[in-house]
């Protein structure tokens, strides 16, 4: 089981904590693809569920059934566990905050589009974004896709050697569920010598100011439009392609002014 809450997740909590208020928990869901939780001022966020970090037998969390009534504050709190599925919890219910208020300076779309990159750039990507991949073929000089050995194709490096390969990358895609892990902080200081540092994935928190000390250059994440919805596709098991129309994709830069 990963270890202790990193300062990311820390400083998540911290600032989102005085937001909390008493809004509750109106529903969680925990899917096999993804986690989501709807409060009851009508938002809903999502965090990927690590479903192979979760320990085995028929009963992952020891709290089931009594989450919906919560106030957000105590999921937010999870954040900090060392329990993988709590910290997913945590993170869905920050990003259910976060789609409370306005993203200044948000830009739409694929994040491909926000960012300018040559065909010079030496892409990293943490996390296999298939999509991603099928755009930078041919457009970059070259692509190095960091994945587990369940899901690596051919060509493919395993995660333990992003540490030691990113600071040779121009520009970095980390796909945010390295949040959920044992040190996403390595990662990220990795990545630091490139030129772009992005973060992305329906977990990623879109906070700049949580980022703001460290090497990321933007967040894309998602919104969630339809939270209804997206509670029925993550309780059927779906993902991040059968949320669709259900969110929009936003990217923000991260010191461009947006809080």
């Amino acid at each position: 089981m990963p270890g202790a809450p990193t300062g990311i997740l820390r400083s998540l909590r911290e600032s989102l904590a005085p937001s909390a208020g008493a809004i509750l928990a109106a529903d969680v869901r925990i899917g096999l693809g993804y986690t989501a939780v709807f409060l009851d001022s009508g938002r809903a966020g999502l965090c990927y569920t690590p479903r192979e970090e979760l320990r085995p037998g028929c009963s992952t969390l020891a709290d089931a059934g009594r989450l919906a009534g919560r106030p957000v504050a105590e999921l937010l709190s999870r954040l900090e566990s060392r329990d993988p599925l709590d910290r997913t919890v945590g993170l869905a219910a920050a990003n259910a905050l976060l789609g409370e208020g306005p993203l200044p300076g948000a830009v739409e779309g694929d994040v491909l589009d926000a960012i300018a990159l040559t065909p010079e750039d030496r892409v990293g990507m943490v996390g296999h974004f298939a999509p991603l991949e099928s755009r930078l073929r041919g457009r970059v000089a070259s692509l190095t896709i960091f994945e587990k050995p369940s899901r690596r194709g051919a060509g493919f490096e395993p995660p333990e050697r992003a540490a030691e390969l990113l600071p040779a990358c121009t520009v970095a895609l980390l796909t945010a569920t390295i949040l959920l892990g044992e040190d996403p902080e390595e990662i990220v200081r990795a990545a630091a010598p490139c030129r772009e540092v992005v973060l992305l994935g329906p977990s990623t928190p879109l906070y700049p100011a949580v980022f703001a000390a460290g090497p990321v250059t933007w967040l894309s994440g998602v919104v969630v439009t339809d939270p209804r919805a997206v509670l029925r596709v993550v309780g059927e098991g779906g993902g991040t392609r059968e949320f669709g129309l259900f969110v929009r994709r936003v990217n923000l830069r991260v010191g461009g002014g947006s809080e």
